[in-house]
């Protein structure tokens, strides 16, 4: 095992079921009943489901209509995503009681660094039964926990016991837990990535560890060097605090499949507005814009172009996303267009200008 990270004490902590419990809370009447948070239409996609509505299937990400075949009392309620992000800066303020070293994810979960803390209490184990016990008694809803030396084990030990437990992986138990752990459950190993590792005969921790550096690489590339240290408990990656931005984006799913650039276009439109919203909300520009394009049988495509300078218009970047959908013939009916902006100003170590077609005209 390396050794170099032993020392940490990492808690991860994620909220359960955070959308749909927030609902049971706000709502009583939607206790104990299978609940969806998102759309039921045609086109709508499950945000969060509740426990109840877990058992009959349904989970995030899953379309509103399959997750109504699947539950027939399947309750959809909107998101409220004010709502969430109100709770989830209490539970930050929570965290924050115990250390500054808090990375979050997102709304409903995080890491927080507690090798040193501010109730200086030896034990992560007992303060992750705090937190969450506070999470309890100040906010009222639940929160799992997984507790060990890095980031990696922590976020795999917190899904162990939930709902409403936490399990803890002390540093000599790690690389027992690995070679036991099924290959899916590796965070950063997909359903696609997995399903070619099934078919390499890599199944657990113990045949992936059992693979040479050089086959893991020739397989999955660059990747490969990545998961041969990480079954062997070398995952050295500090928790971080504050997070740097590296991409601001959004998209659209229609109602009814699109088949004309011309009809594309006017929904980029949208996009786009939404776009600079969003940049000039969190005061960033960028240099690459890229399309997403989701057809009706679910493939995807993206198209990218890197702009010399930074922008944060609406109008450069939707004449940046229309370029990019002529250039190429569209394959089939599209459900789905997005548009996301990337290398942004944030991380870039030099100054360099930011063209803004608003500052240009002056009405």
């Amino acid at each position: 095992m390396n050794f170099n990270n032993s020392h940490k004490k990492i808690i991860h902590v994620d909220m359960d079921a955070f959308y749909a419990s927030v609902e049971q809370m706000d709502n009583p009447e939607l206790i104990g009943k299978p609940l969806a948070v998102g759309g039921s239409g045609e086109r709508g996609v499950v945000s969060a489901a509740s426990y109840e509505a877990r058992k009959f299937g349904v989970y995030s990400a899953m379309s509103g209509s399959l997750a109504r075949k699947k539950c027939k009392n399947l309750i959809f309620v909107k998101p409220r995503f004010g709502r969430y992000t109100q709770i989830s800066k209490q539970i930050r303020k929570i965290f924050l009681d115990y250390t500054d070293l808090v990375e979050p994810l997102s709304l409903d979960e995080a890491y927080l660094d507690v090798t040193i803390n501010k109730k200086d209490n030896p034990s992560a184990t007992i303060i992750a039964q705090e937190i969450r016990k506070r999470i309890f008694e100040e906010v009222g809803l639940t929160a799992s926990a997984g507790i060990s030396s890095s980031k990696f084990i922590a976020k795999i030990a917190s899904d162990i016991n939930k709902p409403n437990g936490q399990k803890t992986i002390l540093p000599e138990e790690i690389i027992p837990f690995l070679e036991k752990l099924p290959i899916e459950k590796f965070y950063g190993i997909g359903k696609v990535t997995a399903a070619k590792m099934y078919n390499l005969g890599i199944f657990n921790g113990t045949d992936l560890k059992n693979k040479s550096e050089e086959f893991l690489i020739k397989h999955f590339r660059k990747s490969g060097a990545y998961y041969y240290k990480l079954v062997r408990g070398i995952h050295i990656s500090e928790v971080k605090p504050n997070r740097i931005r590296k991409s601001v984006a959004a998209e659209h799913t229609f109602n009814t499949n699109l088949t004309s650039e011309v009809y594309i276009i006017e929904q980029l439109e949208k996009v786009a507005n939404e776009i600079e919203y969003r940049l000039k909300k969190a005061k960033v520009a960028g240099k690459t814009i890229t399309l997403k394009i989701k057809y009706s049988d679910f493939s995807q495509q993206t198209r990218s172009k890197t702009l010399s300078y930074f922008v944060k218009d609406k109008n450069i970047v939707l004449e940046t996303v229309k370029e990019l959908l002529y250039k190429e013939k569209i394959r089939n009916s599209v459900r789905l267009i997005g548009i996301s902006i990337t290398n942004l100003n944030i991380n870039s170590k030099k100054k360099e200008k930011v063209i803004d077609l608003q500052l240009k005209f002056d009405f």
